[in-house]
């Protein structure tokens, strides 16, 4: 009954890679569509800044405003000394 389970979890994984191998097909496409008009390569600094850094600033800096603003009472405070 085991070597039942492992053969269909087999067939069910080689289907699916098989499936999405198919429908990455047309990513590897070397023609250019109709319309189709990139612009300027961005370089290596500009990538990893837009795509990187700033959504790592744009969280940071979200969550410090909420921290910051926090109204919450639930939490205990400070004793004055």
């Amino acid at each position: 009954m085991d070597n039942k389970n492992a053969l269909r979890a087999g067939a069910v994984t080689a289907g699916s890679a098989l499936m999405m191998l198919l429908m990455t097909s047309p990513a590897l496409a070397l023609t250019r569509d109709d319309g189709d008009d990139p612009g300027q390569s961005m370089s290596m600094a500009a990538t990893l800044g837009l795509f990187v850094f700033l959504p790592i600033a744009l969280f940071l800096g979200i969550a410090g405003l909420v921290m910051v603003l926090d109204k919450s009472t639930d939490r205990p405070q400070k004793k004055q000394a």
